[in-house]
């Protein structure tokens, strides 16, 4: 039984307040070193899900995922969209150097169809990176896909409203994204593994050394081709 214990206290999933456990899970940088940082000098997790948390679309949250589709696609991997809020501006991300050859947009028709597609979209090997804008979500059915994701063992972000922040969630990483000024984003840590929430860091979105991101604010802020859902 003490064996058991001690194996349980040694995995990054076990949260433990008093005191901070470095975790050794499998994760694809961010691109942005401020925020790798503060993630542990991880970043997104793989094989687990991650939730951004945020009022209304178009206030940085793609600049955010922006490098790590630019590596999965460069690396041959599909990413999946799932029911975007608006129909991306495909000439921005290839300019910002996103294959989109790579690139597969689903709308689904209700809950269960998102729900099911999204879950084979994570178990299915060709998957590199799933961005998903959900809705609504029970506790099980985010359950239900960390299960998926975890089989899959590649990198999942929900899009979420701020309005699900208290919801108690499996999500690995769980971001408060806040609009910041010239551009920048806010980011506060809900959740993380292997540490305690609450670090809070500004992403200067519109001055990212290794891309001119300004050049294609499109990409998140339209005018997108498209009717909104």
């Amino acid at each position: 039984m003490s064996e058991l214990l001690s194996s349980l206290l040694q995995d990054a999933r076990v949260w433990q307040g008093h005191q901070h456990r470095k975790t050794t899970q499998p994760a694809e940088s961010t691109g942005y070193q401020v925020l790798d940082n503060q993630l542990g000098g991880l970043g997104w997790p793989r094989g687990a899900l991650s939730e951004c948390l945020l009022d209304t679309c178009g206030i940085g949250e793609l600049h955010l995922v922006l490098p790590l589709m630019q590596r999965v696609s460069q690396e041959g991997k599909t990413i999946f969209w799932l029911n975007p809020p608006h129909t991306p501006y495909a000439p921005a991300l290839a300019r910002e150097g996103v294959s989109l050859d790579h690139l597969v947009m689903i709308n689904t028709r209700d809950q269960d169809d998102f729900l099911w597609t999204l879950e084979n979209c994570l178990r299915s090997p060709v998957t590199g990176l799933v961005l998903a804008w959900p809705g609504r979500l029970a506790s099980r059915d985010i359950r239900r896909l960390q299960l998926a994701s975890e089989a899959g063992g590649n990198v999942c972000v929900l899009f979420r409203s701020r309005r699900e922040v208290d919801q108690n969630s499996p999500a690995a990483l769980r971001l408060e994204l806040v609009p910041g000024e010239h551009q920048d984003l806010q980011v506060n840590i809900i959740k993380r593994r292997g540490s305690w929430p609450g670090q809070l860091c500004s992403l200067a979105l519109g001055h990212r050394a290794d891309r001119a991101i300004k050049e294609s604010s499109q990409v998140v802020q339209g005018p997108w081709s498209g009717v909104d859902r």
